[in-house]
């Protein structure tokens, strides 16, 4: 596989990128730098019970106590990590990848996944042949762990549950066949939901629809919200760490608007603080931010960046533009319930539908693209463009972000995980972001194309 971690945790084809033997191994290496205690738990991948089992194994080998939690979403293992003073987690998941994937997400002790300097050391005990293993006398136990009541619980306690029970807000769900359906429908139920769901049964085949929430795979919560007359519906990713919302009318917004609402009354009952997300981010959330008295804190684009960065400078909020939230007063990673939980509680307080809200914040036309790149041109190109692009403001933070005085912008940057550089672009009117993106792409395509 190479280089193992990729923009959140290790993913490959299983038994072909990703056997038993190298999740193994890669839990030997994880369990002997985190320490004696660690979670273990998985999602509802058809391997993922035998990936489990291989990452049990290596733990034990190097004399882990490993605390078995079966099959759950990711952030009840961070959760659980974290508020039982645990000194790591591993967590069998290849999150919104088609079924044939699998992989690992490491947790450190404070319920975060490992840092990215934690990851190149495990990696590199990994690639040097491992660490040492015990003795037959030294060999780790395990024992059984539920989790899921006492995170359902603190999900619950961020949110004014008499509030929400007296709304009775209507809620269609679909967990997408993950394991999001262990946690979800019990919150919304808690909180005085009726609930109705599409894709709830675990199926690692995904057979309902693909794992990632899109809004081109959205079809069956959409048909569900209209025909269940539900105030609101809530799509998740296989890991249970993301969310997708529709609204009343059955339109399926994106991540960044989702996080925007968040964002907002987030700032209104904590004026000044600090936001942060990564520089692939509407700039709706930098309006919203700034309205409320506070700061946007731009970061590298990867859930593991923002998180890390959130625990390093005490930020309290974090959030991506797939639907990726982090709740620091709650725990500084994604959580799909968490995120479920605070719109609701949104639209309980507001007593506005969540069109209306929604239609209160920034407008602003977005566009993607993208450019082939071999890896090996990759940082040569992105040290040509910087000489060969110009912007009043300029961010390098992740690739390169210009900005324009209209307030448009475009990030072009060399991706984490493909041979290809991306685009990103925003702005007011549609004529103009297209103009950005046509103009950069071939800026891009030239430099690429004078290196090759």
């Amino acid at each position: 596989m190479g280089r193992l971690f990729g923009t959140n945790g290790v993913r490959g084809v299983v038994n072909k990128d990703l056997t038993t033997e190298v999740v193994l191994n890669l839990a030997a290496a994880a369990g002997s730098l985190l320490g004696e205690k660690i979670a273990v738990g998985m999602d509802g991948r058809t391997s993922s019970p035998m990936l489990k089992d291989a990452a049990v194994s290596g733990l034990l080998s190097v004399g882990c106590t490993v605390h078995d939690t079966g099959t759950l979403p990711t952030p009840t293992l961070q959760h659980a990590v974290k508020s039982l003073s645990l000194d790591g987690g591993i967590m069998v998941t290849a999150s919104h990848n088609p079924p044939q994937f699998n992989g690992m997400k490491v947790v450190a002790g404070d319920g975060v996944e490992a840092s990215r300097q934690m990851e190149a050391e495990i990696e590199e005990l990994y690639f040097g042949g491992g660490p040492p293993l015990r003795p037959w006398n030294g060999i780790g136990r395990t024992t059984k762990l539920e989790a899921l009541e006492a995170y359902k619980e603190a999900v619950l306690s961020h949110v004014e549950r008499e509030t929400l029970r007296e709304a009775r807000l209507r809620v269609a769900l679909d967990p997408g066949n993950g394991v999001a359906s262990l946690a979800a429908p019990a919150v919304a139920e808690d909180l005085g939901c009726a609930v109705s769901t599409i894709n709830a049964e675990i199926d690692g085949r995904f057979p309902g629809r693909e794992s990632e929430p899109r809004p081109d795979n959205l079809d069956g919560i959409r048909a569900l919200v209209k025909a269940s007359g539900a105030d609101v519906g809530v799509a998740f990713d296989g890991d249970g760490d993301r969310a997708i919302f529709v609204d009343e009318r059955g339109e399926v917004h994106w991540g960044d608007r989702s996080f925007a609402l968040v964002a907002k009354d987030f700032l209104a009952r904590n004026p000044g603080e600090a936001v942060a997300t990564p520089v692939s981010s509407s700039r709706m959330i930098e309006d919203v931010v700034e309205a409320g008295g506070g700061k946007v804190v731009w970061t590298r684009v990867g859930s593991v960046d923002v998180s890390r960065l959130m625990v390093a400078e005490g930020i309290r909020l974090g959030g991506e533009e797939n639907g990726g939230i982090m709740y620091g007063p709650h725990q500084s990673v994604r959580d799909g319930a968490m995120t479920m939980a605070l719109v609701l509680g949104i639209m309980a307080a507001e007593e506005k539908p969540l069109s209306a809200l929604l239609a209160e914040l920034p407008e602003y036309a977005q566009m993607k693209d993208r450019v082939p790149c071999p890896e090996k041109l990759k940082l040569k190109a992105l040290e040509a463009l910087r000489g060969s692009v110009e912007a009043p403001r300029v961010e390098t933070v992740d690739g390169l972000k210009l900005w324009y005085p209209d307030g448009s912008w475009i990030l072009i940057r060399p991706s984490g995980t493909e041979p290809i550089f991306r685009l990103y672009a925003e702005a007011r009117k549609k004529g103009r972001v297209a103009a950005l993106v046509e103009e950069h792409k071939k800026l891009v395509e030239e430099v690429v194309g004078s290196l090759g």
